[in-house]
């Protein structure tokens, strides 16, 4: 697989951001995330974390709790850092995730919103391992996912409520199938996994680090 990532490029990023409120059932999917976060919760994790958007979310049901911001865009960086300005509760960290978690230390929750399908399946395959490994016993992990259409007439009809064409979708996009993704949770040792939420394309998946 190519591993094509335009995030990078400032004039990408801010074409998204500009059109990010307007996904579909997407404030769905982020109530659904937030319900799944346990209120003793006091440490997250947000990979990928765009313009702070999810992570915001999380600090508003969890005041008490402090967050950890990635993401290695220069404008998503430049977004977050102005969102958060002022608030010692959140530290943004500059990392692509192609390259192994840095130790960050342990937390009791890791969110990701629409940022891990733009890695390698290798990646990951290898990222949620990490995450396993930064997760406190009891620890959850919520990621609210673009996971593949079983066939090419669903992912046109998800591309096109989108107002996107299979011409026109991101090229950063290397989509996996909702069901592989859950196998591979399950087999690192996630316990509870299931997806909690879908639409088309876009899924809750979730799993908790056992306590034992």
């Amino acid at each position: 697989m190519v591993n094509v990532n335009k995030w990078g490029e400032a004039e990408h990023a801010a074409g998204y951001l500009a059109v990010a409120n307007e996904v579909p059932h997407r404030t769905e999917g982020e109530s659904i995330l937030l319900d799944h976060l346990p209120t003793t919760a006091r440490r997250i994790l947000d990979l990928g974390c765009g313009d702070g958007r999810l992570l915001a979310l999380v600090l508003s049901k969890l005041p008490q709790a402090s967050g950890v911001a990635v993401d290695f865009s220069a404008t998503m960086l430049e977004r977050v850092g102005n969102r958060f300005t002022g608030d010692p509760r959140v530290t943004v960290i500059e990392h692509n995730l192609d390259c192994p978690l840095p130790d960050l230390g342990l937390f009791d929750a890791v969110v990701s919103s629409f940022a891990i399908h733009h890695l390698t399946h290798e990646r990951k395959r290898v990222l949620y391992e990490e995450i396993f490994r930064a997760l406190t016993p009891g620890g959850i992990f919520c990621n609210l996912e673009h996971v593949s259409s079983p066939t090419p007439r669903l992912h046109a009809q998800f591309l096109a409520a989108l107002g996107q064409t299979v011409e026109s979708e991101d090229p950063s996009s290397k989509l996996l199938d909702l069901e592989t993704q859950l196998g591979w949770l399950r087999s690192i040792g996630f316990e509870d996994v299931d997806c909690h939420w879908k639409w088309l394309e876009l899924a809750l998946l979730a799993g908790i680090k056992p306590l034992r």
